[in-house]
This record gives C-alpha cells, structure tokens and sequence, in this order.
C-alpha cells in the first residue's frame, strides 16, 4: 500500500512580512517562494530584507506565531506523517492569514485584526495542535508539554519584533482569548471563570433590551427542566453566554462609526454566533451526558442581531454570513450571492460523454464469493449533520473543517465511544447500528443554517445541502476466495481528504454512464441523467487490527486479479453508492478542508462497522452462498 508522500518544511513560528500594498498586489501569488530560517524564525517573503531596510522601504504588519517544530521532540514511528501533516498545515494556516492581513489594510477599527484574523487562525491552530497531540497517544506515546499554549499568534508591525495582537501598533494583547470559547479560557475580557457579567444583562442566557445593543434569543425558558446531573453545567454555560453577549456589545460601542456595511456582522456578530454554537452544543451535550433528551433547536438560538440598525449602515443581520469574507474563513471572501467562497473552478467539471469506459471488474473464479449483502439506512431524511469525525479526530469539535452525512448510526460524533455507538439507535432498518458518513455535497449560490458556522462557512463550505434521492449500501463478495467476517468495531476510510495524499480511489459518475468513472473531475451528467457518487472500500484485513495509526494500514484493496496481498484476507466489500439530482452545470461542489478548494479528488467516506456477531455472520454466509440478500 502506498502511504502518503507530502513534502514538508518543518513549523518554525512563520513571520510573513509584504511590501508596500502597491507590490502585495502584484505579487501575491509568489508570496511563498522565498523562505529563510531568521533568529529562529522561518520568514517568508525575507529575502532581500537588509537592502529594502537600507533603501528605506516600509513593512506592512506581519503573523508571528510560536514554533511548534522544535517542541514536539522525538515523533514515534507510526505518529509521523499525521504530525508532519499538521505542522504543514499550520503553516498554510499562517501563510492564508497573512494573506487576509494584506488585503484587509485600512479595514475595520483597531480590534479588527484580533476578531476577524487573529482569533479564527487561532482556533484553526488549536485544532492542528489537538491533532498533533492525538497523534502521539495513538502511538502510545507522551504528548509533548505545552503545545496548547502555542496557539496565539500576534502581529508584527514592521518586523522589529514589537509584536501587538490588534493591528493598530498599540503593542498590547489584553490577555484576550477570542475564538476560544472552551469553557475554560478566557472569553476576550478574561471572564473564562462563568462568574456572571452585569452590565444590565438578564439571567437568562442571552437577552439584551439595551438600546442599540446585541439582542439574542433566550436560552433558559427553552430548556425545560435540567437534569440534576446537568444543572451546574448548564448554569455555567448560560453565564458564558451572558458574558460573551457582554463582551460583544462592548465591542460594538468602541467600533462606533468603524468598518465598512459588514464590519459588524463579519467581525462582532459572526464570532459571536460561532461561539454561542458551540455554548448550545455543551448544554445539548450535558443533557445527553445525563441521560435526558436534549433540548430541540437550541442551534436556532445562536443568532443575535443589533437592536438599532442604524450604525452606518450595519443592520446586524447575522443571516447572510458567506457574503462577505467571514470571521473565521481564514481568507476565502464569498461571491455576495451564498455562492461558494474558493473553488470549484470550471476545469474541474467534464462532461460524462466525453469520457471512455474504464471500468474493470474482475471476473469471479471457481472459488470466488458472488454473492451481495444489501443495507437500507435511508437518506439521511432526518439530516444528521456535523463537521466532526471520530476516525481521525476523536474528542476535536470540527475536527473535519466540513460538513458530513450520517446514516446509520445515530449519535455519532467526536465524543462517540464504542460504548456510545452501541447503545445509539440507528436508521438501518435490519437493526444494524453501524456508522456511514461522507461529505455532504452542496448546490452552490444558495443559503444553507451553517453558512455562518464552523464547518460549514466559517470553513469555506457553502452552499445548499443535497439529501440524495438513493443510497445504497451494499456489501459484496471476493473475485478469487470466500469472505470471513469483518471484526466488530473495524474502522475504514475510502478515498481520501487531501489533494496530496494518496488512495484517490472515490468515484463520480452518472447514471447510464456508470462504466465510465472519475476520480479528479466532476462529471456533468446529460439531461435524464443523475449525477452518482461511489466509495469502493478496502476489503482485504489484516486479521488483527481494527484500525491503525494512518487509518489505512490494517486494510487494503485487492489485487488486480481480485486477490488479497500477502497477509490479508477478505471480508465483504462494503460500497457506498450515492445518487443525486444536482444544478444543470458546474453548480455545486463537495465539501472539503478549506485549503482544498472543493477539489472532487478530495471525495472520501467513512465506516465503522457495529454489526455483533451475529449480524456479521449472516452477511458473510449469504455472500459466500451466492445469494442476493437484504
């Protein structure tokens, strides 16, 4: 099996340092060429430095951010790739934002870098330094001390080290925490402690009747009653959504007359939604944690708006996020229509007919299994969604940076456990509580209750969610030998999420085309045509493991003959067949990380099999037998 092969230049604290805006324009796209280890810094963009210092020309505000590289000591072995990854990853991260610092010059008041650049490259690097961690414990390893606290960057000036994280030169950080509404740090006026603000606000986790101020829906009066087991951690998060409403409206007042017709709701009123979100999500998880049902639509909670829309033009209306450049995408403006922020661009659609067949089957022989196993999960009619995924980063809140489907399995999300999925309900209709996720596919220019949300705008992902017409989940036999049951608890990821990486094995068809499929375009299906997605998945186990480091190596594909390598034996072959009706044209576009650019060769899908023995057997049985179940 080939394992992923990416390129990587160690995370050395980047400080990305432009010219004068006159060059940044014409240059933008070679920013990254020129790197250079500087006084323990890698800098981008320095070469040349002492001769533009000598010639007297000025610097604009650059990122500088903590080395994390030189503090993950000795990687383990299977820990490697994943954290060499994430460090890669963390410099796009300071790359994208210096990029935002560029374009955004002159914009918004003296908090605007912090809300709208600092805060969201925050999160995003909390989330790479949480990866990093998760890998070395799947490893079996210590985690190195201290990453969390590498995740706040500032700002340069003019590249002499007199460092702010505000963009207006005042050299001050405040001890301001935005973004980083965890429940346990600080909340941007250090009131991370749940201690209740008053500042005329009214106990009930969220309203504001100030004149001109935030207004937010109430929370308390729509929770019913708490579960005593819940009470403290409910109580705690309606004071922190107290306080963050507090902290808004004080942000409000000092922008007064600041920004443009958006500021507000790109830099006050989005990262307040984001992170009375995730606040709602903890009460609905203490309830859960309880043993109680959560709340319903508490979600619909999370949008506040301004009382007096007469702040030069800002009406505080948080419903249309996505129009803008949100606080939080890390760079990617929108098209001011709900359309898609970055990519997909024209050259990744073909046209079905102009591709020839290349579908190869093998044929079955004298000893083969031929028969199918087929599973109605539905369609996700109940729209399960999240941006979590608890194969590659169990315990990390939008750890997939976009947003997933879910069937089957009802409760899946970071802080699933096989204890948890088990005693979940499920939308299989033979009972089995098995997990199947994948991308949720969008149709572009249109609105969707995310477009402001991590995972979903906030991440670059826009657009309209399509509910399939079909889904079929069909397991099949082996070309050249009998199945054995799959372990209960296996875990396997088809295709894959990075551009870079390997097993772009996920298929994009059409139906009556269906022996021609793609891997790196989208096909544009002809009129009576629906647009197909297929996910092939790894059949040949290992016999040991129900997963691995790099959630690859305990499985594999078979051979061109249909045969397992060496070492590995056959198991039903688990496809996932997707059909949908779509916009005529190059309209829509799978989500995907948002450095990625909803590339269709970034298409993956996700399974973690819950079938008891029982269960398992009769799949196996029928397929060796040669019959057609359900």
């Amino acid at each position: 099996m080939r394992r992923p092969g990416r390129s990587y230049r160690g995370e050395r604290g980047i400080v990305m340092r432009v010219r004068h805006r006159s060059r940044i324009r014409r240059r933008t796209a070679g920013m990254l060429t020129a790197l250079a280890v500087v006084g323990g810094s890698l800098t981008v963009g320095a070469t040349g430095a002492a001769a533009n210092a000598t010639s007297g020309a000025a610097f604009a505000p650059a990122i500088s951010c903590p080395a994390v590289a030189d503090r993950v000591g000795d990687v383990p072995a299977r820990a490697q790739a994943e954290v060499q990854r994430n460090l890669q990853q963390l410099e796009t991260q300071i790359a994208e934002a210096n990029r935002r610092l560029a374009s955004s010059q002159g914009q918004g008041g003296p908090n605007f870098v912090r809300n709208a650049i600092l805060s969201p490259l925050k999160d995003k690097r909390t989330a790479a330094l949480q990866r990093i961690e998760i890998a070395f414990r799947r490893a079996g390893a210590q985690v190195p001390n201290g990453l969390d606290g590498l995740a706040t960057c500032s700002v340069r000036d003019d590249g002499t080290g007199d460092g702010n994280d505000d963009g207006n030169g005042t050299g001050q950080d405040n001890g301001q925490d935005n973004g980083q509404d965890n429940g346990g740090q600080q909340d941007d006026a250090g009131q991370g402690n749940g201690e209740q603000q008053d500042d005329g606000q009214q106990d009930n986790g969220g309203e504001t009747g100030a004149t001109g101020g935030i207004t937010c829906p109430s929370v308390a009066d729509r929770l019913g009653q708490i579960p005593a087991r819940a009470r403290a951690e409910v109580q705690r998060n309606l004071r922190q959504l107290e306080t963050q409403i507090a902290e808004a409206n004080r942000r409000l007042e000092r922008a007064a007359g600041q920004g443009g017709s958006n500021f507000v709701r790109n830099a006050i009123l989005g990262p307040l939604k984001d992170k009375r979100t995730a606040t709602l999500q903890r009460i609905a998880l203490a309830f859960q944690r309880a043993g109680a049902r959560a709340p319903a639509d508490l979600r619909t909670l999370a949008t506040c708006e301004v009382g007096n829309p007469g702040n030069g033009g800002n009406n505080g209306n948080d419903g249309n996020n996505g129009n803008d450049g949100n606080t939080g995408n890390d760079g990617g403006n929108g098209d001011n229509n709900g359309g898609q922020a970055r990519g997909p661009v024209a050259a990744d659609f073909v046209d079905i007919r102009s591709v020839r067949p290349n579908v190869r089957t093998p044929r079955t022989q004298r000893n083969g299994s031929r028969g199918t196993f087929s599973v109605d999960c539905g369609r996700n009619e109940g729209r399960i969604f999240n941006s979590d995924n608890v194969i590659v980063a169990p315990g990390v809140s939008n750890g997939a940076q976009h947003t997933h489907d879910y069937v089957g399995n009802e409760s899946t999300n970071n802080q699933s456990t096989n204890e948890s999925l088990l005693a979940a309900g499920t939308t299989c209709t033979n009972g089995d509580k098995s997990t199947h996720y994948w991308p949720v596919l969008r149709a572009l220019g249109q609105e969707e209750f995310d477009a402001d949300q991590r995972g979903g705008g906030l991440d670059l992902n826009v657009g309209k969610i399509l509910t399939p017409v079909q889904v079929q989940i069909t397991f099949k036999g082996n070309p050249t030998a009998k199945v054995v049951p799959a372990p209960q608890f296996l875990r396997i990821i088809t295709g894959n999420a990075r551009v870079n990486g390997a097993e772009h094995n996920a298929g994009w068809t059409c139906t009556g085309f269906e022996n021609r499929q793609l891997t790196d375009k989208y096909p544009l299906c002809p009129r009576g045509s629906r647009l197909v997605r297929v996910f092939d998945f790894q059949s040949c186990w290992d016999g040991q493991n129900i997963d691995s480091a790099n959630h690859r190596t305990h499985v594999t594909f078979p051979e061109a003959d249909g045969s397992c390598p060496q070492g590995f034996q056959p198991i039903p072959a688990l496809e996932h067949r997707l059909v949908y009706n779509v916009p005529r044209g190059p309209n829509f576009a799978v989500d995907g990380f948002p450095e990625e650019l909803h590339k269709p060769i970034t298409d993956h899908s996700d399974f973690i099999s819950l079938m008891n023995e029982q269960q398992m057997q009769r799949v196996v049985t029928c397929i060796n037998s040669g019959r057609r179940c359900r």
